[in-house]
C-alpha cells in the first residue's frame, strides 16, 4: 500500500479525478451514517442491530469479491492478524458506537467518533515507529479542547462523564488502533475480502452478545422508516464506503485521504439537526472547528509543510 501511494505523490502527475468524487461521496454518506443509525436504534436494540449491520455489511463485501472474481478466502497466515484486528476495528467500535449513538445525539456521537485520526497518529508513533512531533502535539490539544467544549455542560448538569460520549470515545480509540494494527501488518488478500472477513468474524460475538443480552426484537413490528434506515445503513456506510475508503488510500496520499473524513462530522451535524430536530449551537459548531483544525493540523499540515524533492 505504501508502495501504491508513493507512486501518486510527488511525481508531478494529477491524482485521479474519481478519487475526489470518492472523497465527496464519504463525506455525504457516512454523515448520513449517523441520523441512520439513530433512527434504527428508536426501535431496535443496540446489539440486535448491529448484528444485522455488521452480519449484512460483511456477506455483501463477500459477494462484491466473489462477482469481482478476487481471491475471497484469505491465507493461513493472514488468520491471526485478522482476528486482531476484528476484536478492535470492528467488535470494539460497532458495539460502543451503538451504545453511544442510543445514549446522545447523533450529531454529537459523530463529532467524538471522527477525532479517531488524531489517536491513530499518536498510536502510529508506538505501533510504527512514527515520530511524535509539535504538530501531533498541538493537533492533540486541539481535540481535546474539542471534546471539552462538546461534553463540558453534560459533564456539569450531570456531575459526571455523560455514557453516550464516554462509549464514543473509546469507539474512536478502538477503531484507532485496529486501523493501525491493520498497516502494521502484511496483507496479500484483496481488501474487499479482508473488510468482509472482519466483518462476519466480529459477527460471532457481537450475535452472541445479543442472545445473551437481550430478547430477539420483534422484526414484524419493526416501522417502514427503520426498513429503510437499514437498506441505506448496510448498502452505503457498510458495504460502499468501507470499500471506497480503502481504495482512497490505495490511490492517494494518506494526508489526502484523511481530509474525507473532516466532512464526515460536520454532514452528521447537520443531517441529524435537519431529520431528527437536533440542536446545533455554539458549542456545537465551535467543536467541530476545533476538531477539525486537530485532524488538519496531525494529518495534513505535515504534509504540506515537508519540502518537494
Amino acid at each position: 500500500m505504501a508502495a501504491e501511494a508513493t507512486a501518486t505523490d510527488g511525481t508531478g502527475g494529477r491524482l485521479p479525478a474519481i478519487g475526489f468524487l470518492m472523497l465527496a461521496s464519504l463525506g455525504l454518506f457516512w454523515g448520513l451514517n449517523w441520523p441512520g443509525m439513530k433512527i434504527a436504534l428508536n426501535e431496535l436494540p443496540v446489539w440486535w442491530f448491529r448484528v444485522i449491520s455488521v452480519t449484512a455489511g460483511g456477506l455483501g463485501l463477500l459477494a462484491v469479491s466473489a462477482v469481482m472474481r478476487l481471491r475471497v478466502l484469505p491465507t493461513r497466515a493472514e488468520l491471526v492478524p485478522l482476528l486482531t484486528c476484528t476484536v478492535f476495528a470492528i467488535i470494539g467500535w460497532h458495539v460502543m458506537t451503538g451504545y453511544g449513538v442510543s445514549l446522545m445525539p447523533a450529531g454529537r456521537a459523530s463529532i467524538i467518533a471522527f477525532t479517531m485520526p488524531v489517536w491513530a497518529a499518536l498510536f502510529a508513533s508506538w505501533i510504527l515507529g512514527e515520530a511524535i512531533t509539535g504538530l501531533k502535539i498541538f493537533g492533540l490539544a486541539l481535540g481535546m479542547a474539542g471534546l471539552g467544549v462538546l461534553i463540558g455542560p453534560d459533564l456539569l448538569a450531570l456531575g459526571a462523564a455523560p455514557d453516550g460520549a464516554a462509549f464514543m470515545l473509546c469507539a474512536a480509540i478502538s477503531w484507532a488502533f485496529g486501523t493501525v494494527l491493520f498497516k502494521r501488518f502484511s496483507w496479500t488478500s484483496p481488501i474487499a475480502s479482508l473488510i468482509g472477513w472482519q466483518l462476519m468474524l466480529g459477527a460471532i460475538p457481537i450475535t452472541i452478545g445479543a442472545l445473551i443480552l437481550e430478547p430477539v426484537p420483534n422484526f414484524s413490528a419493526l416501522s417502514d422508516k427503520v426498513w429503510w434506515a437499514l437498506a441505506y445503513l448496510i448498502a452505503l456506510p457498510m458495504i460502499y464506503c468501507q470499500w471506497a475508503y480503502f481504495y482512497v488510500v490505495k490511490i492517494f496520499p494518506a494526508a489526502i485521504a484523511a481530509i474525507g473524513t473532516l466532512a464526515v462530522p460536520i454532514v452528521g451535524t447537520f443531517f441529524s439537526a435537519w431529520l431528527l430536530g437536533e440542536t446545533v449551537g455554539w458549542a456545537e459548531i465551535l467543536a467541530l472547528l476545533l476538531i477539525s483544525a486537530a485532524l488538519f493540523v496531525v494529518l495534513v499540515l505535515p504534509g504540506v509543510m515537508s519540502p518537494r524533492r
